[in-house]
């Protein structure tokens, strides 16, 4: 989600857009049931979402770990996880809790890739833990958690390190039935799969990209987009 920074990165900010408008498209189908052909798209939210909290952690000098900046984000994924969970569980149907406490777990590790301190690999280690033990009811699942740690190596060492959340990225959607139906050549299944490997790499290049164009901030307001689209949605399915 949004982390508010002293200087403003347009690819930062486009990333954050392309995450929420993804994310909003993916979710339609849980009011509109008829737009469900739309979770082509969705593929590229989590990972957009997982860059940007990658992009906030290796802009930390290493080592500086308990700052208020990070105990700020880290509170503030908490406090919207748990306002969101009412409302996802009303409107979703999977049964995983919202996506907020997968990103906040994934923080916590890519916070032990990037300081390597014994208190931020501690808390890695926990989250890692965590997301063992919580895999089932845990949106993406463990590898999920192990996302933004990956995109924080790939953008400390992307020759090294560029394909390691593709993996992760492919390997999120093992819960979703894409790839036996992309084993029988379902279009559908094969394009999503698609997308989700290149997400991780679009993102990047996005990053790194020299935009000719301002994008408008994305700032703390992002937080109760999440809840808030959840209730919309939630009032839209119950008056159609």
């Amino acid at each position: 989600m949004s982390h508010v920074s002293a200087e403003r990165h347009a690819g930062q900010d486009l990333i954050k857009w392309i995450a929420l408008v993804t994310m909003v498209l993916d979710h339609m189908r849980l009011a509109w049931p008829a737009t469900s052909d739309l979770f082509v798209l969705g593929r590229l939210s989590f990972p957009f979402f997982c860059l940007a909290l990658a992009i906030n952690v290796s802009r930390n000098q290493p080592g500086e770990l308990f700052t208020r900046s990070n105990g700020r984000y880290l509170a503030l994924l908490l406090l919207f996880a748990v306002l969101s969970e009412v409302p996802y569980r009303m409107v979703g149907t999977s049964g995983t809790f919202n996506v907020l406490v997968t990103l906040a777990l994934g923080l916590l590790v890519a916070w032990g890739v990037q300081h390597q301190t014994f208190e931020s690999l501690v808390l890695a280690v926990g989250a890692i833990a965590a997301a063992y033990l919580l895999s089932e009811p845990l949106m993406y699942g463990f590898y999920g958690v192990l996302v933004p740690a990956a995109l924080v190596l790939a953008i400390r060492r992307p020759k090294l390190f560029a394909l390691l959340p593709v993996v992760l990225c492919v390997a999120i959607n093992t819960r979703t039935g894409l790839f036996e139906r992309a084993a029988q050549l379902e279009p559908f299944a094969i394009l999503a799969l698609l997308i989700a490997a290149l997400a991780p790499l679009l993102g990047l290049a996005l990053f790194w990209a020299r935009l000719p164009f301002r994008v408008l901030p994305v700032t703390q307001w992002s937080y109760w987009f999440y809840p808030g689209h959840l209730v919309a949605l939630l009032g839209i399915r119950n008056l159609l």
